[in-house]
């Protein structure tokens, strides 16, 4: 809902002054329904909003309580409003016209630094307290909005962005070589191991799901939540489990929908995004709204190369989706003209550092702008659905029964997932088996795609950062052995980095386009109880993501909810869209491996060894990690020479 920003200055009113305009004009570029100041002795908040809840609409934000010296700037959707309310013992008329960041500051009121246990939704916001003269942030548990701040010693100051930082008195643009070596050596998508870095020397971020103090001109941060221990759940029947899936989820879908302006929804042919849609038509039905949806389509003159277990072109399972929940307005979008090579530099400019997705940039940013188009104020999405509720990797489970001995069920339970996916039992088999036993199937690679995941980062500038034995064993080797989805799934909740990484996206995007991004399946809730379910809700009888399937009976078609065989693959046009401007893109990596600016930071032999592998591009190339290495360093590069 807001841009932020504050500063705390003990060094005098003049100085103060000179900053908090500082900061304040350079979110001038910001979309904006209102902007607000509040400026004390030694403290300075301020905010550039968007409204997007009806309570947002007559918002005083900041807003300064006089009567307990107390000011708040914050960026923030709550989604237990009611409960809130309950435990503050205001009335639901009062509630009525209560904005978010009052009620923030009444939880604060009474719980203070404690205060974030209390809250559920997507926030960041700040409190300035006149009287202890300390400074208490916060940043919602699953790091969807971003906050960064500078410490420069008796000056702190915070924004939503980064730039803004950088515009303080006696600051310099400097790139942090300890970021950019984590990025360069991490083959995941997110950034830095290091979850406080950012790309600029001197900013650092908040990470999700930790509060900061500042006082006495030091900071401390502590983190209120991990999702290390949750207790397991066992109910009855399979039927309950069905049962409680569906209220918890209807529960974060229905908080989610709450805006005065329009609804949109990200929709693809699978499982995530059309239970999300699903649940959502229906209460928006009853407010008299219809939902719009969003959904990639390849360009018309791609020709599909991918197997006949990928889909590029999923239009037939959204349109079943479409007719069977109702009250949806169709949008399917090509993009045409776009590519990853034509994002760059726009990407650049919005997230403010290098990033790693460049495959869905255009149609992600192209959502935004037709939700901007058709004044959305809030975009859902099933991004994180694949780790909650549609999770389910029957391979990996069944590797556990072998495991363990538990002979009958697996032959049982393969021989079910054979006779649904297709897949031979044979190759089930020996798949189960390589998993379960990795050690017992080393073999070295011969022919096929090359491995190029750790070799963007030049050598030299790996040894100088020390990045390799920093990172240890998050820097996945060439030849290692498959990651287990028991451990992958943990490593997604618990690891920041990748939370700071979809919210930075997140944010940024709403921040341009005046839509929130919204996702049901990333609620606090719905984490918390699918981490709770055992897995044999998740797999059975052969059916992979089961739990999910079986709760959206009523709100997706059987070709949809109850498919094993075919999934969508986005976008596998990528490349194709690049082939119009590949002798640019060409050029432009031979600029690069020749750019003293980057000599010694990027691998430009290898760089320039995969220029020479791929000397024509061909659609069914776009999953080559040749490919992938150049798009990355390009991306890189022009960061880079930005400084």
């Amino acid at each position: 809902m807001s841009a932020i920003a504050g500063i705390v200055h003990t060094e005098g009113q003049e100085a103060l002054w000179e900053d908090s305009w500082r900061l304040y004009a350079s979110l001038g570029h910001i979309p904006a329904d209102t902007t607000g100041v509040w400026k004390g002795n030694e403290a300075f908040l301020s905010c550039h909003a968007q409204w997007i809840t009806p309570e947002s609409v007559h918002e005083k934000i900041p807003f300064y309580d006089e009567a307990n010296g107390l000011s708040i700037t914050a960026d923030a959707i709550l989604d237990n409003r009611e409960q809130l309310a309950d435990q503050l013992q205001i009335s639901r008329r009062e509630l009525a016209e209560l904005a978010d960041s009052e009620l923030i500051l009444r939880a604060y009121q009474r719980w203070q630094t404690d205060v974030t246990s209390k809250l559920l939704g997507d926030f960041a916001f700040a409190i300035w307290d006149d009287r202890k003269r300390t400074l208490f942030a916060a940043r919602d548990i699953t790091g969807m909005r971003s906050l960064y701040y500078r410490h420069d010693g008796q000056r702190f100051a915070f924004c939503t962005l980064m730039n803004p930082l950088l515009s303080l008195e006696g600051v310099s643009k400097e790139l942090s070589e300890s970021w950019l070596s984590e990025f360069l050596a991490i083959p995941a998508m997110h950034g830095a191991a290091d979850i406080q870095l950012t790309a600029y020397r001197g900013v650092r971020q908040l990470p999700p799901a930790h509060t900061l103090l500042f006082r006495d001109g030091k900071v401390e941060l502590n983190q209120y939540h991990r999702w290390d221990e949750v207790e397991p759940l066992r109910l009855k029947s399979d039927g309950e489990y069905v049962e409680a899936f569906r209220e918890v989820f209807a529960q974060a879908v229905s908080t989610r929908l709450r805006t005065h302006r329009q609804v949109a929804a990200a929709l693809s042919g699978g499982l995530d995004s059309g239970a999300v849609v699903g649940f959502a038509s229906g209460t928006l039905r009853s407010q008299g709204k219809k939902l719009n949806a969003y959904s990639y389509v390849p360009v018309s003159d791609f020709k599909d190369y991918t197997p006949k277990t990928l889909l590029a072109d999923e239009r037939p399972f959204i349109r079943s989706t479409v007719n069977h929940v109702g009250n949806i307005s169709e949008n399917y979008l090509d993009f045409e003209g776009r590519s990853p090579f034509s994002e760059v530099d726009t990407w650049l400019d919005m997230m403010e550092m290098p990033y790693k997705f460049f495959e869905n940039s255009f149609w992600i940013r192209g959502f935004y702008e037709k939700a901007s188009e058709q004044d959305a104020g809030v975009l859902l999405t099933g991004a994180r659905g694949n780790f909650t509720i549609s999770w389910g990797p029957a391979l990996e489970y069944y590797a556990s029964l072998m495991r363990s001995g538990r002979w009958v069920r697996l032959f049982k339970e393969m021989k079910q997932y054979s006779e649904r996916t297709g897949m031979k039992f044979s190759r089930i088999a020996r798949i189960t088996a390589q998993k379960a036993y990795p050690e017992r199937f080393q073999s070295s690679r011969s022919g096929g795609i090359p491995h190029a995941t750790n070799q963007l980062i030049h050598p030299e500038f790996a040894k100088k950062t020390g990045v390799l034995d920093r990172l240890g064993s998050l820097v996945v080797l060439q030849g290692g052995a498959q990651a287990d989805a028991l451990e992958v799934r943990a490593e997604k909740f618990n690891n920041l980095a990748i939370a700071s990484k979809n919210g930075a996206m997140a944010t940024k995007c709403s921040l341009r386009y005046r839509a929130w991004e919204r996702d049901p399946t990333s609620d606090a809730r719905v984490i918390q109880f699918c981490l709770s379910v055992p897995i044999e809700q998740y797999v059975n009888q052969g059916t992979d993501r089961s739990l999910i399937r079986r709760a959206t009976s009523p709100e997706l078609p059987d070709n949809v909810r109850l498919n094993q065989r075919v999934r969508g693959v986005q976008p596998a046009d990528w490349l194709h869209r690049m082939i119009p401007d590949w002798g640019a893109f060409t050029s432009e990596i031979r600029a690069l491996c020749s750019d003293s600016r980057v000599a010694g930071i990027l691998n430009t032999d290898r760089i320039y060894a995969a220029l020479q592998n791929i000397p024509q591009p061909r659609p069914e190339l776009a999953s080559h990690p040749d490919l992938r290495l150049m798009m990355h360093s390009l991306i890189v590069y022009r960061y880079i020479r930005q400084f």
